[in-house]
């Protein structure tokens, strides 16, 4: 990030540069965290996990409370405590978790019927955002859901969450914005969910697939939201792109800079007792390799073909950086696959300033700046 922020420093468009993992998982939150450091805005080309956000748990939380005959005090302040907001919800909203566990604390304990707890709220708080919730979920509870409830209940509560929470979210949110961006991005995705489920309820409603109950929508919502889709998703094409190799392939930028060019993560290691440089050469068939067969198990053709995507994405130049031990001090090799690389390396002394305060570009990476002017770009 402190490269980037050179480059930035010397002219270059952020949609220059592309940051390249080979799996993005490890580097999504130190990536992050650097950007933020050096002033860039991150957008990760990552699959969202839909099932792990905020508007996700919201539908979760009212399937499940929909669902119960007897409901705890857990489960009927859950979709709250999820953000839950009322249709043209006022500045009020959503409620914060303190408020909501002081109300909670002022109610009885117990399970009790939906109805029953409406009664109680509005008997034992004079919060009017409590009353409002508990009346609303008293006039949605439908224990036989039909498909046009869902679209009542959950399209409703995700409408809700996109006018009040995402705002909400975006005043308390770090600069560069990245709990509102994966919220905005989810509530998207759980819109999309939302009339799959309900289609795919009607349908299977029809053939007696499944029963009428809100605990098969929740079960349908489950099934749906774990079915990752095949592209990967982004939205803000004014950030810094921090993506995977295999996203690579039909790119061209300027610069890429690869992350994690290791022997340990590119390609990605298996169990084996033959050294990777040896699995490189029988791979590539060099030399007297070439009449061994490679086991099935190395399966570094997919590694392969995104590594040469990265190099051949930029029309500059490839920055390559990689760890040189793990934490628990193992030593770690560069990938085989820079053998087939010319490249230059920075000294320990240029990293050195490159992170301190003067920020200074290394030579071997300025260079590339003025070839690139001064040439017509050519891949590298």
């Amino acid at each position: 990030m402190a490269t980037i922020r050179g480059l930035r420093d010397e002219g270059v468009d952020v949609r220059d540069i592309v940051v390249v993992a080979r799996d993005l998982d490890p580097y999504e939150q130190p990536l992050t965290r650097a950007a933020i450091q050096y002033g860039l805005t991150p957008v990760l080309w990552t699959q969202l996990r839909v099932t792990r956000t905020e508007p996700y748990a919201l539908i979760e939380a009212l399937c499940r409370l929909f669902a119960d005959d007897d409901v705890s005090e857990e489960t009927l302040v859950a979709p709250l405590t999820q953000r839950w907001a009322p249709p043209m919800a006022s500045e009020s909203w959503p409620i914060d978790h303190a408020t909501i566990q002081s109300r909670v604390d002022d109610l009885p304990s117990g399970h009790h019927s939906i109805a029953d707890w409406a009664e109680t709220v509005r008997t034992h708080t004079t919060d009017e955002r409590l009353t409002t919730y508990s009346d609303w979920i008293q006039t949605h509870a439908d224990r036989d859901p039909t498909p046009r409830t869902i679209s009542d209940v959950l399209t409703t509560a995700i409408d809700a969450y996109r006018e009040t929470s995402v705002p909400a979210r975006q005043q308390s949110d770090a600069p560069a914005l990245i709990e509102t961006e994966t919220a905005a991005r989810a509530t998207r995705r759980v819109t999309t969910l939302v009339e799959q489920v309900t289609h795919k309820y009607q349908e299977w409603l029809a053939d007696g697939t499944v029963s009428q109950s809100w605990a098969a929508v929740q079960e349908l919502c489950e099934l749906l939201a774990t079915q990752r889709p095949g592209r990967r998703e982004h939205s803000n094409a004014r950030a810094l792109d921090i993506m995977e190799a295999n996203d690579v392939w039909a790119l061209s930028v300027p610069f890429v800079i690869a992350v994690g060019v290791t022997a340990a993560d590119w390609p990605t290691q298996t169990d084996s007792v033959v050294p990777p440089e040896l699995q490189e050469a029988v791979l590539s068939g060099a030399g007297t390799t070439a009449t061994v067969a490679p086991r099935t198990a190395w399966g570094d053709g997919r590694d392969r073909d995104h590594f040469a995507d990265a190099m051949r994405a930029a029309t500059d130049g490839v920055i390559v950086t990689r760890y040189t031990q793990t934490a628990d001090g193992t030593e770690v090799h560069p990938s085989p696959f820079l053998a087939s690389r010319e490249m230059k390396t920075v000294s320990k002394q240029a990293r050195t300033r490159l992170v301190s305060t003067e920020q200074h570009l290394p030579e071997p990476i300025a260079d590339l700046l003025t070839t690139s002017a001064a040439t017509t770009p050519t891949n590298q």
